[in-house]
């Protein structure tokens, strides 16, 4: 019997619509990048300043993204939105149980140490403003990459089984934006600080009302009432990646006959 295939949820699509425009600037500052070192000219910041309307848009688009995120939204990932105490569906469970909590600082440890020595190479002039905004796009695209399709946080730190019981979740913009702290432009620090404060919300959510944050508390947090769909979408891509594997082992072994 064939398995029902699910329809696309609605926050996985924009989940889709996010890689497709990050994909977008992560290229864009690639090539301005590329033509930047090969004429020597001008800092790249320069030559991206010199296009204002784009500076404009890329800021509003990530600042508006995160202004989100401080409200609830039927259009974000479960995963962010279990802070809320709207999305807090009392289990009737009073044990609070986050196994993967330890591991956040492991997490933590290894981002700072992993980003303080690109920092420190920038601060020495090894590495240029450009080098700092093309691995803060390049961040940006993996965070998606993250959620739809793999996550290396999930797997060999928090262990946890999906986005939505994600501890940290809503590190995600202050990861992203981490080296935009050795670029010292407006727009930069003001994406980073916007990150940090996002962070800070949602730890004090955290320690004031953990009992959201666990799937033994919190009801919202079962597969039940999950409007994400990610790991039914997961398991599909899965599938579809066996089928392609079997049908090119299958074609080569004929080949090979």
């Amino acid at each position: 019997m064939m398995r029902k295939k699910r329809k696309i949820s609605v926050v996985s699509m924009l989940h889709y619509i996010r890689l497709v425009y990050r994909s977008g600037l992560f290229l864009f500052l690639l090539i301005t990048y590329i033509r930047y070192r090969l004429n020597r000219g001008e800092a790249i910041t320069v030559s991206f300043e010199r296009m204002p309307v784009i500076l404009y848009v890329i800021w509003v688009v990530f600042t508006v993204e995160m202004i989100m995120r401080f409200f609830p939204s039927g259009y974000e990932s479960p995963g962010c939105q279990k802070q809320f105490a709207r999305n807090y569906i009392k289990s009737g469970h009073t044990e609070i149980t986050i196994p993967d909590n330890n591991a956040t600082v492991l997490v933590a440890l290894v981002w700072i140490v992993f980003n303080g020595i690109f920092g420190a190479l920038h601060m020495e002039g090894i590495l240029d403003d450009g080098i700092m905004l093309l691995l803060c796009s390049a961040y940006s695209v993996c965070d998606i990459i993250c959620i739809l399709f793999f996550c290396p946080f999930q797997t060999w730190f928090m262990k946890n089984k999906c986005c939505s019981v994600c501890r940290i979740y809503n590190w995600d913009y202050a990861m992203m934006f981490t080296p935009l702290f050795f670029v010292r432009k407006s727009y930069s620090w003001s994406l980073l600080a916007l990150s940090v404060a996002l962070l800070i919300r949602w730890e004090i959510t955290f320690y004031l009302h953990p009992e959201r944050f666990s799937e033994a508390t919190n009801d919202y947090l079962q597969c039940k009432n999950c409007t994400e769909k990610l790991c039914a979408h997961k398991k599909q891509l899965q599938s579809l990646w066996k089928q392609i594997e079997e049908y090119s082992t299958e074609r080569i072994r004929r080949l090979r006959k």
